[in-house]
C-alpha cells in the first residue's frame, strides 16, 4: 500500500536527500562560512565565492540524483536535477531583486550572487536548454495540463530571451563598426516592458496590450523576475502531478 506521505507530498519525497541528508548537513554550513571568509578576508568577488558553495553542494547533489535514477527512473531524474538547477536561478531572480529595489544599486550592478553569468547568450543558452528538458520530459510521460502550459511558458519565455539576443548582437556589430569599445550592449529591453518591442512598435502602440499593467512600463530586471516565478510554479506543480502519478504507480 503507498505510504500517505507518498501521495500527499510527491514532490517533497522526490527532493528530500534521503542518505545525503547528514552529507547536505555537513557541507552546507561549511560552505556558507568559507563564503563569508573567502569573501570578507581574501577579497574573493561574491560570485566565485557563490560557486565555490555551488560546487561542494553538487556533490551530495550527483549522489542524490543517482539515487533517483535507480529509485524513480530517468525521467524523474532529470526533473529532479532541473528543479534544483531552476531553484537556484529563482534565487538569483531574488537577489537581482533585492539588490535593486531594496538596496538601490544601479541596474547595471544588480546582478546576482553569480554576476558573471549575467550576460545575454548565458540567458539565450539556459532558457532554450530549459525548453528542450521540458520537451524531454513530456516526452518521458509528463502530459499534464499543467505541463503543457509549462512548455508554453518555456518556450515564451525563450523567445523573447531570443530576440533581445538577436538586438544584442546587432547593437554590438555597431557599435565595434564605429569603434566604440567602452560601451556594452549587454541589457536590452525585450518585447515586454520598459522601451521593449510592444512599446515600440507602430502596431501594438495604443492598442489595449500596452494599456495592460506593467506590459509596457515594468524594467527589464522586472519582467524576467515574473517569467522566472511563474516558470518554476508552472514547473513545481507540473512536476507534482508527474511524480504523484509515478509514485502511484509503483
Amino acid at each position: 500500500m503507498q505510504s500517505p506521505r507518498l501521495s500527499r507530498f510527491p514532490l517533497l519525497t522526490l527532493l528530500h536527500p534521503r542518505e545525503q541528508t547528514r552529507l547536505v548537513l555537513l557541507l552546507l554550513p561549511i560552505g556558507i562560512c568559507v563564503w563569508g571568509v573567502v569573501v570578507a578576508t581574501a577579497g574573493l568577488p561574491i560570485w566565485g565565492a557563490t560557486s565555490l558553495v555551488l560546487g561542494l553542494m553538487l556533490i551530495p547533489g550527483v549522489l542524490k540524483w543517482r539515487g533517483d535514477l535507480l529509485r524513480y527512473g530517468t525521467g524523474v531524474m532529470v526533473l529532479s536535477i532541473l528543479i534544483a538547477m531552476q531553484g537556484f536561478h529563482s534565487i538569483e531572480h531574488l537577489a537581482q531583486w533585492i539588490q535593486f529595489h531594496l538596496l538601490r544599486w544601479p541596474a547595471t550592478k544588480s546582478a546576482g550572487l553569480i554576476s558573471a553569468l549575467n550576460a545575454e547568450w548565458v540567458h539565450f543558452i539556459w532558457n532554450w536548454a530549459v525548453v528542450l528538458i521540458v520537451l524531454y520530459l513530456v516526452r518521458a510521460g509528463m502530459r499534464n495540463p499543467v505541463a503543457w502550459l509549462l512548455l508554453l511558458w518555456t518556450f515564451a519565455h525563450a523567445s523573447e530571451h531570443a530576440y533581445m539576443m538577436a538586438r544584442y548582437l546587432d547593437l554590438k556589430q555597431e557599435l565595434q563598426q564605429l569603434g566604440v569599445g567602452s560601451v556594452s550592449a549587454q541589457g536590452l529591453p525585450g518585447i515586454l516592458g520598459r522601451d521593449g518591442w510592444l512599446a515600440r512598435s507602430p502596431t501594438t502602440q495604443g492598442t489595449f496590450l500596452c494599456r495592460l499593467p506593467g506590459v509596457t512600463t515594468t524594467t527589464r530586471l522586472d519582467v524576467h523576475f515574473w517569467w522566472n516565478t511563474g516558470e518554476t510554479l508552472l514547473l513545481l506543480l507540473a512536476g507534482h502531478l508527474f511524480v504523484r502519478e509515478r509514485l502511484t504507480r509503483r
